[in-house]
This record gives C-alpha cells, sequence and structure tokens, in this order.
C-alpha cells in the first residue's frame, strides 16, 4: 500500500457481503488426494478432486457468520479505543432520555425544570424511606410487646431485627458501593471544590445509600439521615445532568454541574425536614468557601419544590389535615422568655460550644484509635461483619425497655424522642393530665426522676453516637447531635422551673419558665457547635413552625459558634481530615511569612503539554499516560513553550476518533474501493482492446482457442436447461449464438477437474474476464454456471443503490445486455443482506491507521481555551489560594514571559498550605532547598565536564 492506495486492483479490499469464499486447490489439475485448508476463523474446507464438498448454503450462511464476527470484532476494538481514552461508555438510555428531554420539557426552560424535577425526586424518595423506617421501627416495638410476654423471648425479639438490618446494611453497600458508607457531606465538600472523586455520584452509590441508610435508621441505631441526604440529591442530581443534553457529566461541563449540586445539596436538607430556607442556608455554610449568588435562587426554587411535594405526600397519605411543621410546637407567643432568661441562654450556647467541641475531639480521636490498631484492624478487616454485629447488639442491649432502656426512653423512636423533648409543659410538676403523664412516664421510673434519665440519655446518645458511626454504613451525625441538645436544653429547662417554679418577675409581671424553649434552643445551640453553622437556628424554626424563640437561638448559636470555632474544626472538616480527602484548607494568620512563598516553590515543573504539529499516534499516547488530566495546555513547540492555550481531554479524544472513527474509515473505503472500480474497467477495457487486435493478426488454423463470449453462450444453455419449461421456451426464442452452433475443437486437453483457482467476485481476473477460457464438459459448465450465477447475484443484489449500467462492482452483465434470469430455488438458499457495507479489512485497517496516526493534528479545527489561568512564578501563596477559593479552579499554568514552566493543581496548593501551617515550609526552607538544588546541579555538570575531557583526552 502506497499512500493510503491499493496496490493491485482490487485484491487490497475486502468488502463484506456474502460471498463464497475462493480457496486454492491442489498444483495438480488430476489430483486424487483430499486436503482440508483452514481459515483464519478456523472454517475447515475439503477439497476433494479439486471441487467443494461442502453444500453452497451453509458456504453462505458460515461466510455471512464469519462477517457477522468480524463487525462485531471491528465494534469490539472502536469501544476498547473508546474507553482506552475516554474511560466512559455511553448507553442507549442516557441518549434516547436526552432526545425526549430535548423534545418536550426543554422547551419549557431547563433550569426551572431540571430544578422542579430534582426537589420532587428528593420528596418522594425521602417519604418512601421514611415510611420504610417507619415500618421496620413498628415491627420492632409489635415484635417486643405483642408476640410474647416472656422477658427472655421480648429480649430476642428486641434485638434480633437491629442486628438483622444492620449486617445487611454492612454486607449490601460493601457489596454494591463502599463510596455510600458514612455522611456524605465531607466528600461533597470536595466535589465542589473541583474534586472529583471516583464512583461517588453513581447509580449504584444512589441505589446502596438508599437501601442502606433506610435499614440502618430502621434498627434505631442513634444515627442520622441529614448528612446521606445531601449525597443522595447530589446523586440524583448527577444521573439527571447525564441524562439531560444540556447538563453534561463532570468531566464536560464543571461549572453547571457546580452550580447543580449546590442546588441539590439545599434539596437534600430541605427535602430531610422540610425546611427550605434553612436547607439552603445550611449548604452554603457547609459546602462551598465562596457562594455564587446567581446560584441562590435555584437552592430556594429546588428546596422549596421537595420541601413542598415532602408535606403534601403527608397530607394525601397519612391522613394529616393540612401541611404542619415536622416538630410543631405550640408555645405561647404573647411572652415566651423574660429578658432575664437571655443570660441562660447565653450560657447554654457556651456549654453547648464546648460540648460540641469535645464530641468532634472524641470522634477523631476514637476513629483514629480504631485505624492505628493495626492488628485489631487486620482482624476487622477479615471479619468484617463482626464489628457492626457487636455495636449493633450493645445499642439494642441497652435499649431495651425492661432493662437499661427505660432510663433512655429506649421504647420510643428518634421522631417521638425529639417531639416529646420539645413539648410544652413541665415534666417536674405533680398536677399532669393523662396525655401529660403518658409523655412523662417515658422519661422517669419508680426510682428515678427527669432529671436523671435526662443525664443518662445525654451521655448514652453523647458516647454511642460516636461509636455508631464508625460502622461501615450509611449514617449521618446531624440528628444525634440534635438530640443531644435538646436534651440538655430540656434539662435546663426544667431546673429552671424547679428554681423558679413560678417564673421569674421582670416589671412587676410573672414569665412562667417553658423547658421545650430551652429544648429548642439547645438543639440549635449544640448541633451548630458540631456543623459549625448558624442556619441551624433557621432549620428549627421551620421544623418547629415558631420563631418565638428566634431571640434566644441566634444568641445561643452565634456564642456556640465562636467558641467551638476557637477549639476544633467542624465535624465535617474533622472528617476531611481523618480521610485525608483532598480539601482545600484555610491559611492560618500566623504571620507574614505567607507573603514570601511563591508559587516556584511549590509549582510541578515537568508539565505534560502537546504542540502545534504533534502527530496523532504521539498525543494518544499522552493521553493514555495521564488519564487524571482534564485538559492539557499547547504550546508552539518544544524548543519554545509559549503558552498558546488549553485543550480539553475531550475534545482531543473527539479529534482523534473524527481522524480514525468508522465514519472516516468508511469514507476511505469508498474511495478506495471507486479508485479500484475504475482501474478496473481501464484493465478490462484494455485487455479487450488487446483481444481484438489479436484476433486481427491471427492467421486461420483448424484448430481455435475460444474467447470468452463463447463461455458465456455455454453458461446461458447450462442455465436453461436449469429453467422450468415456461422459462426456458421464453429464453430460447430470443438465442442466437454467436460463433455458430457447433463448437470448433478445443486445442487444449480436455479434463474433468473444476477448479475457481484466483477466483474472487471483486477480481477483475475472474473466469469471466479471462480472453482465454478452457471448454470444458456440460457438466463442469453446468456446475460453473452455477458457481458464477451466486457469486454474481450476491456480488450484485447488495447495493443499496446499485449501478445500472456496470452493476455493484463495476463488471458487465453475463449476457451482455440482458441480465440471465435467476432461478427462484437459488434466491431462497442464499440469504443477502439488505445493504452492503463496503469497510476495510483488518490487515488494510490497521495499516491505515498507522498511516494515518502519524500525521500531525489538525489544530486549526480544535476548540482552544486562549485564555486559562496563568500565574507568574513570583505569585505569593495567599493570592494563589484567593483564587483558587473564589473562582473554584483546580489548576492553573505557571509562566515565565509567555514561556510554559510549570503547573499547580488543588493538590500541590494543599500541600503547601498543610506545610505553611505547620511550619515546614518557610522562606529559610525554600532558600536552603534552593542552594541545594544549585550545588547539586554544579556538582552534576563538573561531573559532566570531567567525564567530556577524559573523552577528549583518550581520542587524542
Amino acid at each position: 500500500m502506497m499512500n493510503g492506495k491499493p496496490t493491485t486492483e482490487m485484491s487490497l479490499l475486502k468488502v463484506p457481503t456474502k460471498i463464497i469464499p475462493t480457496k486454492q486447490p491442489l498444483p495438480s489439475q488430476n489430483a486424487i488426494d483430499t486436503d482440508d485448508e483452514e481459515d483464519g476463523l478456523g472454517y475447515t474446507h475439503t477439497l476433494m478432486y479439486g471441487r467443494y464438498t461442502k453444500d453452497l448454503g451453509e458456504y453462505a450462511k458460515d461466510e455471512a457468520r464469519r462477517l457477522r464476527l468480524l463487525e462485531r470484532r471491528r465494534k469490539k476494538d472502536d469501544k476498547a479505543r473508546n474507553k482506552e481514552l475516554l474511560g466512559v461508555r455511553d448507553n442507549k438510555f442516557f441518549k434516547a432520555s436526552s432526545w425526549l428531554w430535548r423534545n418536550t420539557f426543554a422547551r419549557l426552560g431547563e433550569d426551572w425544570v431540571f430544578l422542579a424535577l430534582l426537589g420532587i425526586i428528593m420528596a418522594l424518595l425521602s417519604y418512601v424511606m421514611d415510611k420504610g423506617i417507619s415500618m421496620c421501627t413498628n415491627s420492632r416495638v409489635w415484635l417486643y410487646r405483642d408476640l410474647t410476654n416472656h422477658p427472655v423471648a421480648q429480649y430476642l425479639a428486641w434485638v434480633s431485627l437491629p442486628v438483622c438490618l444492620i449486617l445487611f446494611s454492612a454486607g449490601f453497600v460493601h457489596l454494591v458501593a463502599p463510596q455510600s458508607i458514612g455522611s456524605g457531606i465531607p466528600e461533597m465538600k470536595t466535589i465542589l471544590r473541583g474534586v472529583a472523586l471516583k464512583e461517588y455520584l453513581t447509580f449504584k452509590t444512589l441505589v446502596a445509600k438508599v437501601i442502606g441508610l433506610t435499614a440502618t435508621l430502621g434498627s434505631g441505631m442513634p444515627l442520622g439521615k441529614e448528612g446521606p441526604f445531601v449525597h443522595i440529591a447530589s446523586i440524583v442530581s448527577q444521573l439527571l445532568s447525564k441524562i439531560i443534553t444540556s447538563f453534561q457529566s463532570i468531566y464536560e461541563n464543571e461549572s453547571r454541574n457546580t452550580e447543580m449540586l449546590a442546588a441539590a445539596c439545599a434539596v437534600g436538607v430541605g427535602a430531610c425536614f422540610a425546611a427550605p430556607v434553612g436547607g439552603v442556608l445550611f449548604s452554603i455554610e457547609v459546602t462551598t468557601t465562596y457562594f455564587a449568588v446567581r446560584n441562590y435562587w435555584r437552592g430556594f426554587f429546588a428546596a422549596v419544590c421537595g420541601a413542598t411535594v415532602f408535606r403534601l405526600l403527608a397530607v394525601w397519605f397519612q391522613k394529616a389535615d393540612t401541611v404542619t411543621a415536622l416538630f410543631a410546637t405550640n408555645f405561647t407567643a404573647d411572652f415566651p422568655f423574660d429578658p432575664q432568661e437571655l443570660f441562660v441562654f447565653a450560657l447554654i450556647g457556651l456549654v453547648s460550644g464546648l460540648g460540641g467541641a469535645l464530641y468532634v475531639w472524641v470522634h477523631r480521636k476514637y476513629v483514629l484509635f480504631m485505624r492505628s490498631n493495626k492488628r485489631m484492624n487486620k482482624f476487622l478487616q477479615k471479619n468484617r461483619f463482626l464489628y457492626p454485629g457487636i455495636v449493633s447488639l450493645i445499642v439494642a442491649t441497652l435499649s431495651f425497655p425492661l432493662g437499661f432502656g427505660q432510663f433512655i426512653a429506649g421504647e420510643l423512636s428518634t421522631h417521638e424522642q425529639v417531639h416529646q423533648l420539645f413539648s410544652n409543659f413541665t415534666w417536674s410538676k405533680n398536677e399532669l393530665t393523662v396525655e401529660q403523664a403518658a409523655i412523662v412516664s417515658n422519661w422517669r421510673t419508680a426510682g428515678t426522676n427527669v432529671f436523671i434519665n435526662l443525664i443518662v440519655y445525654l451521655l448514652f446518645t453523647f458516647f454511642f453516637s460516636i461509636v455508631a458511626s464508625t460502622i461501615p454504613v450509611p449514617s449521618g451525625i446531624f440528628i444525634p447531635v440534635f438530640k443531644i441538645g435538646a436534651a440538655f436544653g430540656r434539662l435546663v429547662g426544667e431546673a429552671m422551673h424547679l428554681w423558679f417554679p413560678y417564673g421569674v418577675r421582670y416589671g412587676g409581671k410573672l414569665a412562667p419558665i417553658i423547658p421545650g424553649g430551652y429544648s429548642v434552643v439547645g438543639a440549635a445551640a449544640f448541633s451548630g457547635a458540631v456543623t459549625h453553622t448558624v442556619s441551624v437556628g433557621v432549620i428549627v424554626f421551620e421544623m418547629t413552625g415558631q420563631i418565638t424563640h428566634i431571640v434566644p437561638v441566634m444568641i445561643a448559636s452565634l456564642v456556640s459558634n465562636a467558641v467551638a470555632a476557637l477549639l476544633q474544626p467542624s465535624m465535617y472538616d474533622s472528617i476531611i481530615l481523618i480521610k485525608k480527602l483532598p480539601y482545600l484548607p484555610d491559611l492560618l494568620p500566623s504571620g507574614s511569612g505567607m507573603y514570601n512563598i511563591y508559587v516556584e516553590d511549590f509549582m510541578v515543573r515537568n508539565v505534560k503539554f502537546i504542540w502545534k504539529g504533534i502527530s496523532y499516534q504521539k498525543l494518544k499516547e499522552i493521553l493514555k499516560a495521564n488519564k487524571g488530566l482534564r485538559s492539557l495546555p499547547i504550546v508552539d513547540s518544544p524548543e519554545s513553550p509559549v503558552l498558546l492555550g488549553s485543550v480539553q481531554r475531550y475534545e482531543l479524544i473527539k479529534m482523534i476518533d473524527k481522524h480514525i472513527g468508522r465514519e472516516k474509515r468508511l469514507e476511505v473505503a469508498a474511495k478506495w474501493m471507486k479508485e479500484a472500480e475504475e482501474k478496473a474497467r481501464e484493465e478490462q477495457e484494455r485487455l479487450r482492446r488487446e483481444a481484438e487486435e489479436l484476433q486481427k493478426t491471427r492467421r486461420p488454423s483448424r484448430f481455435e482457442v475460444s474467447p470468452a463470449p463463447d463461455i458465456l453462450k455455454l453458461r446461458e444453455r447450462a442455465n436453461n436447461e436449469m429453467l422450468p419449461p415456461q422459462a426456458k421456451k421464453e429464453t430460447s426464442t430470443g438465442f442466437s449464438p454467436v460463433f455458430g452452433t457447433q463448437p470448433k475443437k478445443s486445442i487444449l486437453k480436455k479434463t474433468n477437474s473444476f477448479t475457481l483457482k484466483g477466483f474472487t467476485p471483486l477480481s477483475p481476473h475472474s473466469p469471466t474476464h479471462t480472453p482465454y477460457t478452457t471448454i470444458t464438459g456440460g457438466t463442469e459448465s453446468r456446475i460453473r454456471s452455477a458457481f458464477d450465477i451466486i457469486f454474481r447475484k450476491s456480488a450484485t443484489l447488495q447495493d443499496v443503490t446499485p449501478d445500472p449500467e456496470v452493476g455493484s462492482i463495476g463488471t458487465p452483465s453475463i449476457s451482455g445486455t440482458e441480465g440471465i434470469p435467476l432461478t427462484p430455488g437459488i434466491s431462497k438458499k442464499v440469504q443477502l443482506p439488505r445493504e452492503r457495507v463496503i469497510d476495510m479489512s483488518a490487515e488494510d485497517q490497521k495499516a491505515w491507521e498507522l498511516e494515518e496516526m502519524g500525521k500531525p493534528i489538525d489544530v486549526e479545527n480544535l476548540h482552544i481555551d486562549p485564555a486559562p489561568f496563568q500565574l507568574v512564578e513570583r505569585t505569593s501563596i495567599l493570592k494563589v489560594h484567593s483564587l483558587f477559593s473564589m473562582v473554584g479552579i483546580n489548576h492553573a499554568y505557571v509562566t515565565n514571559v509567555g514561556k510554559l514552566v510549570g503547573v499547580v493543581a488543588l493538590k500541590e496548593l494543599r500541600q503547601a498550605i498543610e506545610n505553611v501551617n505547620s511550619g515546614t515550609l518557610t522562606p529559610e526552607s525554600v532558600k536552603q532547598k534552593q542552594e541545594e538544588e544549585a550545588k547539586a546541579l554544579a556538582q552534576k555538570e563538573a561531573e559532566n565536564g570531567d567525564r567530556l575531557t577524559f573523552l577528549v583526552v583518550a581520542k587524542s
């Protein structure tokens, strides 16, 4: 092959049609041996006396099967190449959904419909999961109360269901998607910073998260669901963005993807507690460092849709009267608290801040202890179900109502516990109604009062929520800390009522103490201290449906946040540090040394780049070797790396696929086919002229070499013998021999062997095209004609739009101007495809791709970002941190007078900030490192100079 064209006329071009392959017989014409030939696909064809012994119909089926296998192999290779470069595969379901979206809802406004759909889906998921959790809890209570009255049997019934649910959840998430373990908010903070976590926003992670969280919360473990709901909403948003064409995946449209993920975080909180406003504010505080105001309406709209549908479902299916708050309270609005009580509320905030910092510290120490103990860690990894089973068994045993559970309201669900803690009456008073007495009976026993029970409940939830959070199941920590704060606030409120039974006097009026208000303040303060958020107060207002305690709640939340921020990071930041996620920390204001640390001190100098004139093969190698890079810088040349811009990885892969993909290959194959047809026609015309000249110059002889038209006559006669009588009459009336009725005696030796040596239906040198053909017996003529009819039919009738003059492959008709009538039996026996696809053979394709991959890339048709983020070498680390945090980029190129000298990514910047905060990266250490590098470079140059001098001396 020269210059991408076949060297012979048609020999290098293979057309995938159902044509019986031609096999080479033995060299001798009078062969008596039987040999087997095997092709590349393992088919064995037996040649006996030079003839095929296999049925022609079976040959056609085998050939069709072989072509199908070749087509499947070619498609498999194309998919493998795409997967090798892209790392993902197209999905037909996503394509169909995208088409449906473009032609229906997209016309109404993509953002609005997308966000409304996200909110509705999350509301449905939240409602279904709550029903599942309620069914598990009710089943547990039913097993305990109604199944039996024996204490041992009741204990077994009480602990069996939680243990089974936890073991099922742990095994299910481990098998389906281990990424679903834990909360989800720390990972979402990392993703929104521009870091792509592998397999974290996939459908199987969604399934594992939903089913695992339902089983975990249904077991009654002291765990929450807010963090997992944020993760679930983010997965739903990501899956919707893949379905909808305009919202591309995270690798194609990062800006739009980040906006939708930020809205999804708000939807998760809003659908969890029916708190849209608090959900938006909470998601902003928890997941982002710098928030774009343009995303504000997206979060509110989606959260309102989710919260509204969530509460409407309760009205429709739970026989609720109207849309109400989740934990509705009825505090007196006239005089809810005395101004003198504000000091007590501030004190609650102070204690909650200390307690929140202690909670985070104990959680981190316990997790690090579990990880640092290698022997125990190795043992638990081998026995994955042992630790979840032991923890769930201990928690279920302690919550058994006939045992320790009577001190911690173990028989109540989480919703019932919070609702009773927010109740608007004093538990410690003597005069109680029947309903009030039923509530208080859960919080005191014959030997203890409400104060002891509240303290025990607080300590139990504090420590066992930390232990339970280490179980490898989907779980959150917001609900446990919310209950801890509510119990602490209730404890202070009951104590205040005990100290001031008639209320606090102010301005001549007595204001009664409302312990439920203290419980609300404590819940907001403690959960805000653990999460470092103030918006928890807004969530509390929406959950209770009252804003009577807005001032105490805000005061306590601000005080607790201030105290906790001075002592410990938030729970989510602590988990990021434990898991070592690539999140960008803040610079500590420890001194001015950060202004003397520049980007050249921590950038990567070995930059992978492409340039003008790079070959497709070299580009493919760079893409394969750097699969983690989403974009590559493009420079003028390797010798002069002037930065011209950056190109997305996806654009480069599309360019390679367009250059050597299936469409391009079929186009080139069709071009080769056309050129081969033209060359075949020229060759046939030349041979015809030579035959005519030879016929004119030859003298008469009693022997004559019959030309090709005589063979055509014999074939036509043989075909007429196989036709029906009526068709035979019609054919015989229009037949006139060309060279007379009696053929002359052949000069060549007559033989009974019959071969198709060198025959291919696509070759112009087939027996019908050679100027000299051996005339054999009548039987051989009929067999040869049958072969030729089948070959010509399979090669001619497969064109979609065949040429009426030259047929499908540029060969003339068998009988001149009119074709031979074909028998119905043959057309039934050989099944022909409806459409012929001209493609290359495997060898031609490999050679063509090798040649094409050696060509330089087409830079003019490449989508280049001409202005990527650039830094100079003397940019301080403080400015780099501000740029990365504010803009949300994940890498920037470093240039010197326009030339590319390095690149800094989120990983290098995070490591540099940690080193600056720890004091290991200082101007002195940088200067010392530069001196060491200069000394090593000088030493290396000296060694090279000595080696060069030695070689010169040795040569002389």
